[in-house]
């Protein structure tokens, strides 16, 4: 059974005063000299913590006399048949298709699923800080979840395993395709088509937050440029918020420009098909004015003609999946780290350079949409 489930409003939690010669994790974590998550990790046996630094802080709660807490340590064993399943948004291909793959090889395993849909900063920090003291769950699964740095050290105290999908947090276990060959293919196809003004239309969730795949698909577009002899230009990168506009607006900055690309690199699908109805707007099509690459390997792709680096989605939740079965059966995870190799799928949409493009037409029935 799956069960959507969203961020409950803040309600504010009255602390008991600590008894006299009560110890809590923080006087641990005051006489170790480490955080509060370090002493959480240790004592949990959760990786990520030097062998030396996990012995002295047993050895210090051990003289203190603390004790984690029974509600605390079972949520480390297999006692709720639930799993958490965190999502940015539910309504984008990637994060849907992956979250149904995840749920499919946990019913399976008789696990009842609670996802979260954390869409923008505010829900997902009161995500995280609701989340440790209000449900207890066996696992959590984070899909491709950009965070910022306090984030992270929350994920500590969450009391379980965390898993990551389609992207990579610390030293959690996590599934992935590699990115930055993603970006490889995707700009080699058109350098080798002759494109040597390739822009690049990236997205983003929240500024400040870090997301793996978009760290390493602009280093390889920027490598995959610079083999050829190609210097940055910061112009050819448009970063737009996700949304149903994010393509068709990308490439209009693109083609407003005194010298626009000849070829456009989009981070998913979805931005790339929108990228082509925003040539349509203008009266142009790709290949002949613009050639365009997405990433996903989204049914709808072959229908529109898109060129795309396939991601192997269902591949990547089947083996989130199994991490998540380990765990809850108390079993070790028999790979932690599992990268998948992209495959690029050529179609219409990419096609040799072309002597000259009428990049600066104006959109049907208007100016020329420029900045």
């Amino acid at each position: 059974m799956t069960r959507l489930v969203g961020p409950t409003p803040p309600r504010p939690t009255p602390r008991a005063p600590q008894r006299p010669g009560e110890v809590n994790m923080a006087d641990v974590a005051a006489r170790a000299g480490v955080s509060i998550a370090t002493v959480s990790r240790a004592l949990r046996d959760v990786p990520g913590v030097s062998e030396p630094t996990r012995a002295r802080i047993r050895e210090l709660a051990a003289e203190l006399s603390y004790v984690v807490s029974p509600q605390a340590s079972s949520l480390s064993r297999r006692e709720t048949g639930r799993v958490a399943v965190v999502v940015p948004r539910i309504d984008v291909w990637f994060y849907s298709a992956m979250l149904a793959g995840i749920e499919e090889v946990l019913r399976g395993a008789e696990l009842d699923v609670l996802v979260y849909q954390v869409d923008g900063e505010a829900q997902r920090s009161r995500f995280f800080h609701e989340l440790p003291a209000r449900r207890k769950v066996d696992a959590v699964v984070l899909i491709a979840l950009p965070v910022l740095a306090e984030e992270e050290q929350r994920l500590d105290l969450l009391g379980v395993q965390v898993i990551v999908a389609g992207g990579q947090l610390r030293d959690y276990p996590h599934v992935r395709v590699d990115d930055h060959a993603v970006a490889l293919l995707a700009v080699r196809h058109l350098l080798d088509l002759g494109h040597r003004r390739i822009g690049m239309i990236r997205t983003h969730d929240t500024e400040g937050t870090r997301w793996s795949s978009d760290v390493e698909r602009s280093r390889g577009y920027h490598e995959a440029l610079a083999s050829a002899g190609i210097g940055p230009d910061p112009e050819l990168v448009v970063t737009r918020p996700f949304g149903v506009n994010a393509g068709a607006e990308g490439v209009d900055e693109l083609l407003s420009l005194p010298e626009p690309p000849t070829a456009v690199f989009a981070y998913s699908d979805e931005i790339a098909i929108g990228a082509l109805h925003g040539l349509l707007a203008r009266g142009l099509r790709a290949p002949d004015d613009l050639s365009v690459v997405g990433v996903d390997g989204h049914p709808l792709a072959a229908p529109f003609g898109l060129t795309t680096v396939e991601q192997g989605v269902g591949q990547q939740a089947r083996h989130a999946a199994a991490m998540v079965t380990h765990v809850v059966r108390g079993e070790p995870i028999e790979e932690p780290t599992v990268v998948l190799r992209p495959t690029l799928v050529v179609r219409s949409s990419t096609g040799p350079l072309r002597t000259r493009r009428a990049a600066s037409a104006s959109p049907a029935g208007g100016p020329s949409g420029s900045r």
